[in-house]
Parts: structure tokens; sequence; C-alpha cells
């Protein structure tokens, strides 16, 4: 078994970037990806709402 993937490296934010330098191969990230477990079904709605704050400068 391949030895697991650093959590830094697989970081979706930055495991693109890692694939191009040849740190991380492409395949193993997909192969990783595909063994997520599916979990949309516990996902909850969050509400949240905006509020204006002056700042004292101009848009």
């Amino acid at each position: 078994m391949p030895d697991p993937l650093d959590n830094k490296i697989i970081d979706k934010r930055v495991a693109r970037r890692y694939v191009r330098k040849g740190l991380l191969d492409e395949k193993d990230y997909e192969r990783y990806l595909k063994s997520l477990p599916d979990v949309a079904d516990q996902a909850v709605p969050v509400e949240s709402e905006v509020e204006h704050v002056e700042t004292g400068e101009e848009e």
C-alpha cells in the first residue's frame, strides 16, 4: 500500500501547484479524491446576514 498523502499536499487549494511541481502524482491525487466518502447528505444550511460597517474610507 502506498504511503498516505500529506494533508498539506492534498489540500484542494494547493494540490494543482504540487502536481505541476512534480511533488504530487496526479493519478494518486485523483485516486485519493475518488476514495473520499460522499457526505453531502450531512450538510446543513447556513444562514448569514451582511452588516454594513462605516470605515471612513471611500468605496
